[in-house]
């Protein structure tokens, strides 16, 4: 049985609005990245004569929560809900910390793993193909077929991870014709934690095999990074659109200043992110400028990784560090607007380059400079580049690095630490969504 917060379709339709089904997994009250997206463009799809319709879980066992972001979801769409059963209420039972973790995407390091979270990490990867929601396919497509059929809807949009969303596309585009988007906000087979679920031969398979379904059978493919596109259009003849994420116009006010020389990251830390040529160069800073080590102070705004953690104390930068946990999503922004400058940290890897965590955009619109380190040739390189938000930097740039950081130094001393950025509006939410209505 479907719950519905709305009011019958029929007005919709007589107001001329074209209506369209979005499955998606994260929704408010779920926090992190994965929500804000279709969060946004749910809320400017009316303005260009489409009702979203939302199908969500009832009752998801999500790893982060952001009551915030309840409120913030638009009155002007329709929501469907529908239990789902998450199996990692379940792993909980072997080891609470281990099942919290994985669920975020925190996985330890080979070496440093337990039996239990290995144990953990082979059942997800082996018995839960693509993902832990694997489950709720069926009987989403069972009451979907008759909602859709009922209310007479033409097009459905599927949005990944977890990429379960997508085979309930796959499969309500077999039974019904639909025309059907399928949007991945991160890649399949390819992103970095893939490699750590301890598949068997048979299971990459698998999910290749999804994957290749999925791609070639969606009427069109929506994707976050050129390098995403790039790898797609190796596995598909179907049209692949580009859309990335953005920013919104409540992200954009001003805040003083922290008095201290702050550098933020706002954000998961992961155990393989975790950039030792910054912690060398602000090691090396501290010891070398005392003034610099009397300004400096090291924010860490999300969940961090004992590695990452034991690597600042390793460099002897404990005493700088204040490490603020997981905070709402509009704390985060607070954040953003108030410090110095703003750290980006990404894996150094080929699977990393077409990453670009949301946060970047809020990040350009908060007026102060990016630090940014991960693999050459990423999107998060092109981007920051072309609208003028701040540097970026490989995994040996250690001079550049330390020399950027110190002329930021300077310049905050003096009182003009900003940046001049160029090109921001076409990541407004609302320009995205424009984009995005073209396409239904």
């Amino acid at each position: 049985m479907l719950q519905s917060n709305a009011l019958p379709l029929e007005e919709k339709a007589q107001d001329g609005l074209k209506k369209v089904l979005i499955i998606a997994y994260y929704w408010p009250p779920a926090g992190g990245p994965g929500v804000q997206r279709w969060l946004k463009f749910v809320k400017y799809l009316p303005e260009f004569n489409i009702h979203p319709i939302v199908f969500i879980p009832e009752n998801a066992h999500y790893p982060l929560i952001d009551k915030d972001l309840s409120l913030e979801v638009s009155k002007d769409i329709t929501i469907l809900k529908a239990p789902i059963n998450e199996p990692y209420k379940w792993a909980g039972l072997l080891s609470k910390k281990s099942s919290k973790t994985i669920s975020r995407g925190i996985i330890s390091e080979n070496k440093k793993q337990s039996i239990i979270e290995k144990l953990m990490l082979f059942v997800r990867g082996n018995f839960f193909i693509p993902d832990a929601r694997i489950g709720w396919v069926k009987p989403s497509v069972k009451r979907l077929s008759q909602y859709i059929e009922k209310e007479h809807i033409e097009t459905i949009i599927t949005t990944g991870p977890p990429h379960s969303m997508h085979l309930i596309g796959l499969k309500l585009k077999t039974q019904l014709g639909v025309k059907w988007l399928a949007d991945f906000r991160d890649p399949w087979t390819t992103i970095g934690y893939h490699k750590q679920l301890k598949l068997t031969r048979a299971s990459k398979a698998k999910h290749k095999r999804l994957e290749n379904q999925v791609l070639n059978t969606a009427d069109q493919i929506i994707v976050t990074s050129s390098v995403t596109k790039h790898e797609f259009n190796k596995l598909t003849t179907k049209p692949i659109n580009l859309i990335t994420n953005g920013y919104d116009y409540e992200s954009s006010e001003t805040a003083p200043l922290d008095s201290k020389f702050t550098l933020s990251h706002i954000g998961s830390l992961l155990s393989k992110r975790n950039p030792e040529i910054l912690w060398q160069a602000l090691r090396d800073l501290t010891e070398t400028h005392n003034e610099f080590s009397q300004d400096f102070q090291l924010n860490l705004v999300g969940a961090v990784s004992d590695d990452v953690l034991q690597s600042i104390t390793n460099y002897k930068l404990s005493k700088y560090l204040d490490n603020k946990g997981y905070v709402s999503h509009k704390e985060a922004i607070e954040y953003q607007r108030k410090s110095q400058l703003l750290l980006l940290i990404e894996i150094d890897s080929e699977d990393t380059k077409c990453i670009i965590p949301g946060k970047l955009f809020e990040y350009m619109i908060s007026n102060r400079p990016i630090i940014a380190v991960g693999p050459m040739g990423s999107d998060v390189e092109h981007i920051i580049k072309e609208t003028n938000t701040g540097h970026y930097f490989g995994y040996t740039d250690y001079q550049s690095l330390k020399s950027t950081i110190l002329e930021h130094y300077k310049a905050y001393k003096s009182g003009t630490l900003k940046t001049h950025p160029v090109g921001l509006e076409k990541y407004h939410r609302k320009s995205l969504t424009h984009s995005l209505s073209k396409l239904l």
